[in-house]
């Protein structure tokens, strides 16, 4: 796959705060192209999905992001990614379900 994201859909989502390149390219790789497809939806639910179709358990911190970029779809401020650790470790500490 190449590394240049050169789509105008793709520079959309990169003018979120935290997502980058690479950040952008996993979003695409489960149909996400544009910033309006992230409001609304479960960050877990999309990172779970990054994992499976990357075949493997991805970064946590990667779900951090998401969960910038999915608040910020919802019109919610930019904020540092690291400002969304805590919240999701308590996330996922309460939830049964359990990433691989």
């Amino acid at each position: 796959m190449s590394s240049d994201i050169g789509t105008a859909s793709s520079s959309a989502l990169l003018e979120l705060a935290n997502v980058g390149p690479a950040v952008a390219r996993y979003l695409e790789r489960v149909g996400i192209t544009q910033t309006s497809q992230l409001a609304g939806r479960d960050a877990i639910e999309i990172y779970e999905e990054m994992c499976a179709a990357s075949g493997r358990r991805l970064d946590p911190c990667l779900l951090d992001t998401v969960m910038s970029a999915v608040e910020q779809a919802d019109g919610g401020p930019a904020r540092p990614w690291w400002d969304y650790t805590a919240e999701r470790k308590r996330r996922l500490s309460g939830e049964s379900r359990r990433l691989r």
